[in-house]
Order: structure tokens, then C-alpha cells, then sequence
């Protein structure tokens, strides 16, 4: 069963911008982004195969993003 994603492209390329803008380092945001997708990979790996789900990358993109770009989510989860 081919995969879906619930994210449109041009809003995924708006989320890698703006990482890009607020990153120090590059290479330290595209290893992270690659650690928190294979760690989704081998979390879905548990999960039902079959449910439309959305890439690892895709997600870690997201995650990421949200991350650094709004760090309120971590400080109120952190308290």
C-alpha cells in the first residue's frame, strides 16, 4: 500500500528554511534530522504496517523544526 504524506511539499521546504535560517551549523541539524528519522523508523517498525503513515525524514523535519524554531513546546513539557 503505497504511503501518504499529510504534508504538502512547498510546506515542508518552508519548514527546511526556516531550520536553515535559525541553524548554527548545518551539518549539526542534518545529523539530527537523520538520528530523529531512524529513530521514527525503528518506532514504526512496531507499529501496524498497513496505516498510511508519513516518511521518517518527513517527520523528523517536522519535529525538528517545531523544535527549534518554537522552543516554548519543549520548555512547558520539560517544567
Amino acid at each position: 500500500m503505497p504511503r501518504r504524506n499529510s504534508f504538502d511539499s512547498s510546506q515542508i521546504m518552508y519548514r527546511v528554511d526556516q531550520l536553515m535560517k535559525v541553524a548554527e551549523n548545518r551539518y549539526q541539524i542534518t545529523v539530527k534530522v537523520a538520528r530523529r528519522a531512524k529513530l521514527i523508523r525503528d518506532e514504526e517498525d512496531f507499529e501496524d504496517w498497513d496505516a498510511p503513515t508519513t516518511k521518517p525524514v518527513i517527520r523528523s523535519i517536522v519535529e525538528v523544526s517545531d523544535e527549534l524554531t518554537q522552543p516554548e513546546i519543549l520548555s512547558d513539557s520539560r517544567v
